[in-house]
């Protein structure tokens, strides 16, 4: 079974090109989602955060993610050291949920993934673009965030340019219909390599 990793940074429309693949049938596993619920149900990894963070982080057995959020992407070494909390755990919960599926191809989805080396544990990487201008409103839309966390956010993660040269594929997220055209190149293009 081969492992796609999927990527691209804030607001590219990475989730809505996830959902079309899992649509397609294809198993879809969520890194950053299935981080969120792993940061409150881990115990390990709660304790983790918490000896990190302070016992404040949570607010009973909930993560204070606005907080959380304020902390790292105000300081590269908090964000990396809660990288090296989770990714790990991540990890080894995407093989459990490998190990559960029966495809010709999983989807791994990322943020960072490449930022991370993640791709270098993937048969091929897909990574979704789309203009700064235009990942900037959609953010704005889903979320409640000004434009200098948006900013601050895409700081930390590495350009277009740079990941498009390690990457297999490349969806442009601009026209939804050309982007549902690519989606469907690419994945016969999974199907039939052996």
């Amino acid at each position: 079974m081969k492992i796609v990793g999927l990527t691209g940074g804030i607001g590219s429309g990475k989730s809505a090109v996830l959902s079309v693949f899992s649509s397609l049938g294809v198993p879809c596993y969520e890194s950053d989602s299935r981080a969120k619920i792993l940061m409150h149900e881990d115990l390990e990894l709660i304790h983790q955060i918490k000896t990190l963070f302070g016992d404040d982080i949570y607010e009973g057995d909930r993560l204070n993610r606005g907080k959380l959020a304020n902390l790292v992407f105000s300081n590269r070494s908090m964000l990396e050291s809660l990288n090296t909390l989770v990714h790990p755990i991540v990890k080894k919960d995407f093989e459990l949920f490998k190990d559960q599926q029966d495809a010709v191809y999983v989807i791994k989805e990322a943020a960072i993934l490449v930022e991370t080396g993640g791709s270098k544990d993937c048969d091929a990487t897909i990574l979704v673009t789309a203009p700064e201008k235009l990942r900037i409103e959609r953010v704005m839309k889903r979320e409640k965030i000004d434009l200098f966390q948006i900013k601050s956010r895409m700081n930390h993660q590495w350009s277009d340019e740079k990941k498009i040269l390690l990457s297999d594929y490349v969806i442009d997220n601009i026209d939804w219909d050309r982007t549902l055209k690519k989606i469907n190149e690419i994945h016969q293009k999974l199907l039939a390599i052996e």
